[in-house]
């Protein structure tokens, strides 16, 4: 069975409180993109393994076990004591990008062992297995633009199309630390809630609607900032850091052309339209 675990973008980012645990609570914007992996799972008839990952693609750092697709599996089997599988995974969405890639196939696996084998988890279930994967994993298991809140685990529906537009995305060849981004943070409340913002014509969310880590990253990372810088300059309705990046993405009306810009040979570019969920 085959699976495309699509990315995400972050509509806005607010770190609003610190919390007693060390974590952060926030307020953003889940929007799934069409930038995706490939996920295959077949039957492993080899004695003795419970699982066999063969990787492509984009390189991926750790090893096999440690790899979300396979924690998935390990999850499940826990459960359902599952067969053995042979997992094969491509990696087309990098890496510490604040793309949510990990997290997708983390949720695609669980969806893809849910069908195989029959196993009849509502997407209620699927999604309380998905958030002890990881605090964004529960996301991927609708894979509709999301409200989401406390430490990004917390969701609600949002009304929300940006279907039509089209995006152009860019990770530069730069790696954001947790730590980098969190160096300059200062928890707040904002004065108006992305549940507001975002009811907003598109137009008008550059005035409004933020990334907080921004303040943080674009400091240290000046060459993140310029890329947002040019998106504007290329007619971008509105444009942004994505998480705590690197990437940067930005959001150009359906009949904009969008030109060849060198970001840097080892950039990962990607342009394309949008919709309101990737099937």
């Amino acid at each position: 069975m085959l699976a495309f675990p699509n990315a995400k973008i972050n509509l806005g980012l607010n770190i609003t409180e610190k919390r007693p645990d060390g974590y952060h609570n926030l307020e953003t914007i889940f929007y799934p993109i069409p930038v995706e992996d490939a996920l295959e799972i077949n039957m492993l008839n080899e004695d003795g393994k419970k699982y066999r990952l063969h990787q492509a693609g984009l390189e991926i750092a750790g090893e096999a076990e440690d790899n979300l697709v396979v924690k998935a599996y390990k999850l499940l089997d826990e459960r359902f004591g599952l067969p053995p599988v042979d997992i094969h995974l491509f990696k087309r969405i990098p890496s510490g990008a604040g793309l949510g890639g990990g997290s997708a196939d983390a949720a695609f696996m669980l969806k893809l062992l849910n069908e195989k084998f029959n196993l009849g988890l509502a997407d209620e279930m699927l999604e309380t297995f998905a958030a002890r994967l990881g605090a964004d994993c529960a996301f991927f298991i609708k894979n509709r633009p999301t409200y989401a809140e406390g430490i990004g685990n917390i969701f609600s529906p949002v009304s929300l199309s940006l279907k039509g537009y089209q995006i152009w995305l860019v990770k530069p060849d730069i790696f954001v630390s947790t730590r980098d981004a969190f160096a300059q943070i200062k928890p707040h409340h904002p004065q108006r809630s992305l549940r507001e913002i975002v009811q907003l014509p598109v137009e008008a969310w550059k005035e409004y609607m933020v990334n907080d880590f921004e303040e943080s990253v674009f400091p240290q990372f000046p060459a993140i900032g310029e890329i947002k810088e040019e998106m504007y300059r290329q007619g971008a309705v509105y444009a942004s850091m994505s998480g705590s990046g690197s990437s940067v993405y930005g959001l150009f009306k359906a009949d904009a052309v969008l030109p060849e810009v060198d970001f840097g040979e080892k950039a990962f570019v990607y342009k394309g339209k949008l919709a309101d969920k990737v099937l």
